[in-house]
């Protein structure tokens, strides 16, 4: 299937997310922050990353810009993935470059559709 960063400073989130991913298919590469997932994905380009927005040390907003601002992973596709719901909140994940949007509380099957679809678009 799909190689996932995933950025996610909440480690029960994290656990969750990875054990759903990796129950479908997905090789997951879990970190606790943006600088460790952003160096990831410079490293060996994932097939896709879900960020959250709230981390220590960079936030999920401002390492979707700096994957949309390199060459090498400008064409990852990116889900925001954060308790932020408020509507300015979601016109900024967008306006960073990220594919899709999901407010926490979610659900996880929600979330591996979401990805298969997200992966679908890009391959098509």
């Amino acid at each position: 299937m799909a190689t996932v960063v995933l950025a996610e400073d909440d480690p029960d989130i994290r656990d969750l997310v990875a054990f759903k991913l990796r129950q479908v298919g997905h090789e997951v590469r879990p970190f606790e922050d943006g600088v460790s997932a952003l160096t990831s994905a410079r490293e060996d380009v994932p097939d896709i990353a879900i960020l959250d927005i709230m981390m220590p040390g960079i936030s999920g907003l401002d390492v979707c810009r700096e994957l949309r601002n390199d060459p090498l992973t400008a064409d990852v596709p990116v889900i925001i993935l954060t308790a932020r719901a408020q509507e300015s909140d979601i016109e900024a994940g967008f306006a960073a470059g990220a594919d899709d949007y999901i407010v926490k509380p979610f659900s996880p099957r929600e979330l591996a559709s979401r990805v298969q679809a997200v992966l679908a678009r890009v391959q098509a």
